[in-house]
């Protein structure tokens, strides 16, 4: 069968079959491109919705089989398997195909329970949690840590769904300019859409993918990278830690002789990070606050020496040098009001680049922009407009346009 055409007609009818049994996925069954490929052990896809296929595995696989591997294979891209896999292995320092297969065979754990019945027939060799005695209902990354490769994972050494499952790269793809892949717009497009139809039927869908689909209408703020962005990104900014230094004098003092000219150099930026300890702010989040102020060291590079750490409630207390972030005494409990720790973080030697202010929120904001870039990071809440600062009809002002502001949560 080495010679045969792949048999489309057979193979959409499975798609056809798949849409009958899983309505909720129809648009990303009918957005994946049918790409004919014999370097393909079966069904496999890559990030760009190309959906890679044996002819000689359609030709003698049934119906029902090709339909439950075309749902199988939509789960990894809807999942996106592929960026959490990436994501997994530079986080854990991974490499090579052994650890990808690893991926696949996680992948394939965290998808298969919600995959198959309702006319959608598991192939046999199918990976199953209890196979390699794990408990069910658990993501891809919670698998990887509970498992290695070994002797309960040698039978599933041909397994192959392709980039699409795991981030790794095949011979056969096409890659990112290869011909009918969709773009990044266009793949969440598709999410947001096979989304929008689980939550507009409830009850239609198993609860693994009612759970995913509430993750693509409101996805998880990564907040930490976020506040690490914003502060990178102010400390990096024009006219940060730019100074005028005599030391080397400027080039343009070769047009005016006898007139020494002062060239602008830069200088390393530093930071003030101005903690909320108002009564209003719990415990856990001035935990919270002391674990984002070694994140925000790691965002100057880890130079400890440029961040300065001040607590403050409605008095600014005192500022702390930043040795170790545990180490940090957090004095307050009264009233807030950030206006004195903006103050007196901007009187601090050497003056501030970058103010940076963990709070809740529930404090009066300086009135005048400080003559230095500001990040807020705000500990998010739920009842954000109910809170009561002795004071049952106190709402506590938004923070003011010039900070950039970032839900802490």
């Amino acid at each position: 069968m080495t010679g045969a055409e792949l048999d489309r007609d057979k193979l959409f009818a499975a798609r056809l079959q798949a849409v009958r049994a899983r309505p909720f996925l129809a648009t990303a069954l009918f957005a994946l491109h049918v790409v004919e490929s014999r370097r393909v052990p079966t069904m496999a896809v890559d990030r760009h919705w190309r959906c890679y296929v044996s002819p000689w595995f359609v030709d003698r696989t049934p119906v029902e089989e090709l339909a439950g591997a075309w749902v199988h294979e939509v789960s990894h891209l809807l999942r996106d398997h592929h960026g959490r896999g990436d994501r997994f292995a530079r986080q854990h320092g991974l490499t090579g195909a052994g650890e990808r297969l690893r991926m696949n065979i996680a992948a394939d754990c965290e998808i298969n329970d919600d995959v198959y019945g309702d006319g959608l027939a598991a192939p046999e060799g199918a990976v199953w949690p209890a196979t390699l005695g794990l408990p069910e209902g658990k993501l891809m990354e919670e698998y990887l840590r509970l498992f290695r490769l070994g002797p309960r994972t040698q039978d599933f050494a041909w397994l192959d769904c392709g980039s699409g499952s795991d981030g790794l790269d095949r011979e056969w793809d096409l890659g990112p300019d290869g011909a009918h892949g969709l773009s990044e717009h266009e793949r969440d497009a598709v999410r947001f859409r096979v989304a929008q139809g689980i939550k507009g039927r409830p009850g239609h869908a198993p609860r693994a993918w009612k759970r995913w689909a509430e993750e693509a209408f409101h996805p998880p703020q990564a907040w930490r990278d976020l506040l690490g962005a914003a502060v990178r990104s102010a400390v990096s900014g024009p006219g940060a830690g730019d100074d005028y230094s005599y030391g080397r004098p400027s080039r343009r003092s070769a047009g005016l002789p006898g007139v020494v000219l002062p060239s602008l150099r830069r200088r390393p930026p530093h930071v003030s990070v101005v903690i909320d300890t108002s009564a209003s702010v719990s415990d856990a989040e001035l935990g919270s606050a002391l674990l984002e102020v070694s994140a925000i060291t790691r965002a100057v590079g880890g130079r400890r020496d440029l961040v300065r750490v001040l607590s403050c409630d409605a008095a600014a207390r005192v500022v702390h040098p930043l040795c170790h972030a545990e180490g940090i005494e957090l004095v307050g409990g009264g009233g807030t009001d950030l206006r004195t720790g903006f103050a007196k973080a901007l009187r601090t030697h050497p003056r501030p680049d970058v103010v940076v202010a963990l709070t809740d929120g529930q404090t009066p904001w300086p009135s005048a922009q400080p003559a230095c870039r500001t990040v807020v990071g705000l500990f998010d809440r739920a009842d954000r407009d109910s809170w009561d600062e002795e004071d049952p009809d106190y709402v506590p002002d938004t923070p003011p346009e010039w900070a950039r502001v970032v839900n802490i949560g």
